[in-house]
């Protein structure tokens, strides 16, 4: 914060330093760098603004963890909906957890998350740094491929049939190959790696060393941040993602979480005894059904807060620059 003074109107001071004379007049305005803060009726009606849009997002999370929480007598006394528990109960959480098809989409869920997660990163770093190096033979044409699978999408029909023709209907697999390279995230990685110095390349190549050794240890050491946050994108689309589970998957077995929480939180499907585990009173419906999405929403909760300080510098990085 900086402070701007105005010196005092000149012509009625006379040479006069009398205190009465002169009547210096001071305007003190207070500026934030530069610029003068909005007054005081602003400022309010932005606390009220930002206030409402608060508890928008607040109300409607600590109703979901209330009710998953709660006893369930409070839950079916309050209709289905708590916002404030009168008692921590965690029967909802032991009940989805001790067996059954939430435990299981849990699994898989976690399974396809962390493989596609790590077989996207690995094809995706190594696509980005090819066509990041001058003279690789087909690096343009395969640059200009990826630029125009962001204008032309290949539509639900044709991806099906690829899928089928791969043999790899109902299975895991089905629901990591289709998504596991992104055309967006191999043009931000090859713009970052475009910016690593080619002289520190050129170096260790007059050293003897190969590609594959200067891939590994001198361009990632040098991309843990836009690896960071390109992992995150890959992490949370896959944990997140149904429809392909949804077309590619006839097995229930295979489901992952997302698939769960949309056939029996969305679609109100109810979940019987046989669904969960062996507990020998369920709790109400909606304790469940409010359990399924915290536990949906707990892992990208947890990794979020430890890659948030890679975002600023991987992402705007890797696509500004280049």
């Amino acid at each position: 914060m900086t402070t701007t003074t105005t010196p005092p109107t000149a012509g009625t001071e006379a040479g006069g330093r009398s205190t009465a004379a002169t009547h210096k007049r001071r305007r003190t305005v207070r500026t934030v760098n530069g610029v003068e803060p909005p007054n005081i009726g602003i400022r309010i009606l932005k606390g009220v603004v930002l206030t409402i849009a608060c508890a928008m997002v607040i109300i409607p999370f600590l109703g979901i963890l209330s009710t998953s929480i709660s006893s369930p007598e409070h839950v079916t006394k309050s209709g289905g909906f708590v916002l404030f528990p009168d008692t921590v109960n965690l029967a909802a959480y032991k009940s989805i957890l001790s067996g059954g098809v939430v435990t299981r989409a849990l699994g898989v869920s976690a399974f396809v998350t962390i493989v596609g997660t790590l077989a996207s990163l690995a094809v995706t770093s190594l696509l980005g740094y090819a066509l990041s190096r001058r003279g690789v033979f087909g690096g343009r044409a395969m640059l200009m491929l990826i630029l125009l699978s962001l204008l032309f999408s290949p539509g639900l029909i044709p991806s099906y049939l690829v899928v089928k023709q791969l043999g790899l209907l109902d299975s895991l697999a089905a629901l990591i190959v289709p998504t596991m390279v992104s055309a967006f995230n191999v043009i931000v990685i090859r713009s970052f790696f475009s910016n690593i110095p080619a002289e520190l390349m050129e170096s260790a190549k007059v050293d003897g060393a190969s590609e594959l050794q200067i891939f590994t240890r001198i361009v990632l050491p040098l991309s843990k941040a836009v690896l960071a946050v390109i992992g995150l994108f890959y992490a949370v689309n896959y944990w997140n993602a149904f429809f392909n589970a949804l077309i590619y998957l006839n097995d229930s077995a295979k489901w992952p979480l997302q698939l769960v929480l949309r056939t029996y939180v969305i679609n109100n499907t109810q979940l019987d005894q046989g669904d969960l585990g062996s507990l020998e009173s369920m709790p109400p419906q909606p304790s469940i059904q409010m359990a399924i999405l915290v536990i949906s929403l707990i892992p990208i909760l947890i990794v979020y807060p430890f890659l948030q300080k890679h975002f600023a510098k991987g992402v705007l990085t890797g696509a500004v620059k280049g």
